[in-house]
């Protein structure tokens, strides 16, 4: 049987409802790159050349491979902290400087693997500490120095969404870590979008956190449960893989994912609101000091 044609171009389409997300919408990729994981690479090479050194030599190496194994946990840490300070309008910067400490350990990681493994002395370990530190800074840069927020707030306020927001990030990646317990790649992909969607509510509160009084619950309590939903899910499924408790949770995430896109669409709603009253109290104000478009 033939059926009406339904698509966007349609004439009886609204194009006021909201287009299906797909999964790949706000994807977000590890910032944690090859480059930066294969420095796990010496420290490793450098333990095990150390193991036919004189105690001495030995020693330093071991120092050496210890400190530049930990330079590279560190990098790791700080890439994904610039990462998720750049994706965010307001954000406080990263309370301890991973990305410079990385360069440091590297500096005296080297240095140690230096007296280690030959006999230049302590100025041709220092010289090559110094280098080694200086091309860590130019490959992966350093940590962001100073906070960042919305023109025209105040810092108090800025601090409060940042709060907020942070506490929020902790409860979808909570999310993200109970639901992989489950093993159910489609599960999993259904939670993303679901963050997605909650992201959106985030970033809308970051441009005017005047909407942070209105969807402070939606940010804290409703994640908090969402969460606690998500590890009592996780618990049943991974046993029993109960199709039950699955449509139930599924369920959940569909009242939860048009719960917060309503309340993103009423903010967005009531900033135009707020744009347009600006805008007539403008031309009014125009008019009344006489003046008129050509």
């Amino acid at each position: 049987m033939a059926q009406r044609y339904g698509g966007k171009y349609s004439p009886e389409s609204d194009e006021t409802a909201p287009l299906p997300r797909s999964g790949f919408d706000n994807a977000q990729v590890d910032p944690v790159g090859f480059a930066s994981n294969l420095l796990f690479v010496p420290p490793v090479v450098l333990f095990f050349v150390s193991l036919a050194k004189d105690p001495i030599g030995l020693t330093f190496g071991v120092i050496g491979a210890g400190l530049l194994g930990l330079g590279a946990w560190l990098l790791r840490d700080g890439l994904r902290a610039q990462a998720a300070y750049d994706a965010r309008k307001v954000a406080r910067r990263p309370a301890f400087p991973r990305k410079i400490a990385a360069a440091l350990l590297a500096a005296l990681g080297v240095g140690a693997g230096v007296l280690a493994q030959s006999d230049g002395g302590a100025v041709g370990a220092a010289l090559y500490g110094i280098v080694a530190g200086a091309l860590h800074l130019v490959a992966f840069g350093i940590d962001p120095l100073k906070s960042k927020g919305a023109a025209g707030v105040d810092d108090f306020q800025q601090s409060r969404v940042s709060r907020v927001v942070d506490e929020g990030e902790a409860y979808l990646s909570a999310m993200t870590r109970e639901i992989a317990r489950a093993n159910d790649r489609r599960i999993a992909a259904r939670v993303e979008r679901f963050q997605a969607t909650a992201r959106d509510l985030f970033r809308t509160v970051e441009e005017d956190p005047r909407d942070l009084t209105g969807a402070r619950k939606f940010m804290t309590v409703y994640l908090m449960g969402a969460r606690d939903a998500t590890a009592r899910f996780a618990d049943i499924y991974a046993r029993s893989r109960d199709a039950k408790a699955r449509d139930d949770y599924l369920a959940l995430l569909d009242d939860l994912e048009q719960n917060f896109a309503a309340r993103t669409r009423k903010m967005l709603l009531e900033d135009r609101s707020d744009l347009t009253i600006e805008i007539d109290v403008l031309r009014d104000r125009l008019k009344r000091e006489g003046v008129r478009p050509q």
